[in-house]
């Protein structure tokens, strides 16, 4: 909330104007309205509208109505095409040949998703409540074998947040070197969302959020911790930039920010996510002949990645690529020197028409690139020893209209994995990355010439690692490596696994455990080899993403070699959040928050966080006592709601041994 009248462009508003004497028809009345810098030595963004009976017929006009005493009603009319933001208002009164002006405070302006000529026009009403008005959703992590979601408040409609989104526009890197120019644009959602997903990154301009993918959050709090957006952009507001971040929590913050100035936005997350640092469209991953990593592995596939799309029409691109627009504040590449990306087309990427703006062939990549394995060898030689067209670009999901399912929206992005239309896109895209000024000319050479490359000899066995049902934090992780020999000859196999605690970016933090064995296989044997991994072995080592990586390197006697891989997502222990009142404005709602520590041993250091709009103005955080090994514990609180409607309670147990534990409960408040 504001103290500050807000309007939505394209759609009148009244005021009603109070004078000391009755107004006259000599009487010249005009309303001025501005916005931009209100510092000296910059130029602000003005307009005067004369009050008339019938208005003046241009853009922006102000007509007056009823009449009664001293005071006059007048109606605004705003452009669908007007710059959006603050602006100053003030009334010039001219009569008998001298002028007053009054300054009549602000009002500010947002772009319009219900007028049919704003550009971010969405004709479904069911769409504007979801991606304009819903205060609250979830966000989907995990893998692309376990799709989890988790709750997250957006708070666009929250106290200070309107104020937020119009100073992160303030403080870009375009405002400080050009405020005129840069708010003269800000009528287009495309440069609005580009500047917002840079701004949303502390990196270049000291925006919102810190970045933090190490597994270690000394300093800040560990961003599997936030529950949604409210608390991290007042924190910005007041102390700067916010420790610390990752994917989702970028994209929860810029769609708060979008939604709260009026642009359509959803949250996407895509699994098997490709980064494809030399643009090659091809995620090339190199392994030294003990199966190693080495450093030339610049590539990577992350388990999952968050990004927005916003809803606008492209009157730079064309009406083919109107629609939902891709924006990114996560600060993985530079685009046009700034950590941003976007707005891309999501029809642009489907078609593969990665010489369009902004940053098309990144995100191409992340849902379309073939992932490739390299063999180094000793004496210099690379051979390709694993290659897969399928395997990035997965459950592409965001949350469903009027629910908190999961609606798939990856053919959105990319024509069904195996047919021929995906692998036309695919060399189209290719031929025009080659074939453009996207790449200079000695980086083209170098990213695609490996294509070529000769593949190393295709052993005589495969393998594949076989999860058996969900482990949750404090268990014992149990799978299986299936190898089965696919010759009619004996063979003997030398196999390594390892485990290592890793975060969702598929970044090693931690080894766990290596494990040696030979392995005999009969004529087209096939073989089951248990791996157990101990909570004792893995509580110390896993980050709060509680991801485990388990990496098989199999060798026969022929030097035959195959690398067989998997991420185990270990699921969160449960929470409960209860009430069995009817929930009332202004009054006191009790709450019971329950919670059994899963774990054979006692948990110190827990807290509790509370939030949710509409509900709870701050957070609110509570030290829980000790946990005792599998005890169950209860924690009431009472909160106040002060916003009726459905509303969604949010909470965060962390502790010394668990993390990423979240619960939510949904009160309707009358």
């Amino acid at each position: 909330m504001t103290k500050d009248l807000i309007v939505r462009r394209g759609q009148p508003f009244n005021i009603e104007l109070q004078f000391n004497r009755t107004v006259q028809p000599a009487d010249k009345l005009s309303l001025k309205a501005d916005t931009g810098p209100s510092t000296s030595g910059s130029r602000n963004i003005s307009l005067v509208m004369p009050i008339s009976g019938s208005g003046s017929g241009t853009p922006w006009s102000a007509s007056s109505g009823l009449t009664s005493n001293n005071s006059l009603k007048v109606t605004i009319n705003s452009p669908v095409n007007a710059i959006i933001g603050r602006y100053r208002l003030g009334l010039q009164f001219s009569s008998g040949g001298n002028t007053t002006t009054k300054s009549m405070g602000n009002f500010i302006l947002l772009f319009n998703p219900w007028a049919t000529g704003d550009v971010v026009y969405m004709a479904s009403a069911d769409e504007r409540n979801e991606y304009v008005l819903n205060e609250t959703g979830v966000i989907f992590y995990g893998s692309s074998q376990t799709p989890w979601s988790r709750p997250w408040d957006f708070g666009q409609f929250e106290e200070g947040i309107i104020d937020a989104s119009l100073k992160l526009l303030d403080s870009s890197i375009e405002y400080r070197r050009d405020p005129t120019t840069d708010v003269a644009r800000r009528n287009d959602p495309a440069n609005v969302g580009r500047i917002l997903s840079a701004m949303v990154n502390s990196n270049n301009d000291n925006g919102v959020i810190v970045g933090n993918w190490s597994g270690e959050y000394t300093g800040g709090e560990a961003p599997t911790k936030w529950n949604g957006s409210v608390d991290i952009l007042r924190q910005w507001m007041q102390s700067g930039s916010v420790k610390f971040g990752q994917c989702w929590v970028y994209a929860g913050v810029l769609c708060t920010v979008l939604r709260c100035l009026g642009i359509p936005t959803r949250v996407i997350t895509n699994f098997d996510s490709a980064h494809d640092t030399d643009e090659n469209l091809n995620v090339d991953r190199y392994f030294d002949e003990d199966g190693n990593e080495t450093p030339d592995t610049a590539d990577s596939v992350w388990n999952f990645h968050a990004w927005v799309e916003a809803w606008f029409a492209r009157k730079d691109l064309g009406s083919a690529y109107d629609g939902w627009q891709v924006l990114d504040a996560t600060p993985q590449e530079e685009s046009q020197g700034s950590y941003r990306l976007g707005p891309c087309s999501v029809n642009a990427v489907k078609e593969g028409d990665v010489d369009l703006q902004y940053d098309v062939p990144f995100v191409f990549a992340e849902l379309n690139a073939d992932r490739v394995d390299w063999l180094e060898y000793s004496n210099g030689s690379i051979r390709k020893i694993r290659s897969n067209t399928n395997s990035v670009g997965r459950l592409t999901s965001t949350k469903a209209v009027g629910s908190n399912a999961r609606a798939d929206v990856t053919n959105n992005y990319k024509y069904a994995e195996g047919t021929p239309k995906e692998r036309e896109i695919f060399r189209k895209a290719q031929g025009k990355l080659q074939g453009s000024s996207y790449m200079t000319s000695a980086r083209r050479a170098v990213a695609f010439a490996a294509q070529d490359t000769e593949p190393a000899p295709k052993p005589d066995f495969n393998g594949t690692f076989k999860q058996s049902g969900e482990t949750q934090v404090g268990q014992d992780v149990t799978l299986n490596l299936t190898l089965k020999n696919t010759s009619v000859n004996n063979m003997t196999l030398q196999v390594k696994m390892t485990a290592t605690a890793i975060v969702y970016t598929n970044a090693s933090v931690k080894d766990i455990l290596t494990k040696v064995l030979s392995v005999t296989l009969g004529p087209n044997e096939e073989k089951n080899i248990p791996l157990t991994i101990a909570y004792a072995e893995y509580e110390n080592a896993i980050t709060t993403d509680n991801m485990i990586k388990v990496v098989a390197v199999c060798e026969d006697e022929k030097e035959g070699k195959l690398l067989v891989d998997t991420v185990i997502t270990l699921k969160s222990p449960p929470i409960v959040i209860k009430t069995t009142e009817q929930a009332h404005k202004n009054k006191p709602l009790h709450l019971e928050i329950i919670f059994t520590n899963p774990i054979a041993e006692d948990v110190e250091n827990s807290v509790l966080t509370v939030e949710g709009s509409g509900l709870v103005k701050e957070q609110i955080k509570i030290d829980v006592p000790l946990l005792k090994k599998n005890q169950r514990s209860v924690t009431k609180v009472d909160i106040t709601p002060y916003r009726t409607g459905q509303r969604c309670i949010v909470v965060d147990l962390s502790s010394d041994k668990f993390s990423n534990v979240k619960g939510s409960l949904f009160v309707n408040v009358v």
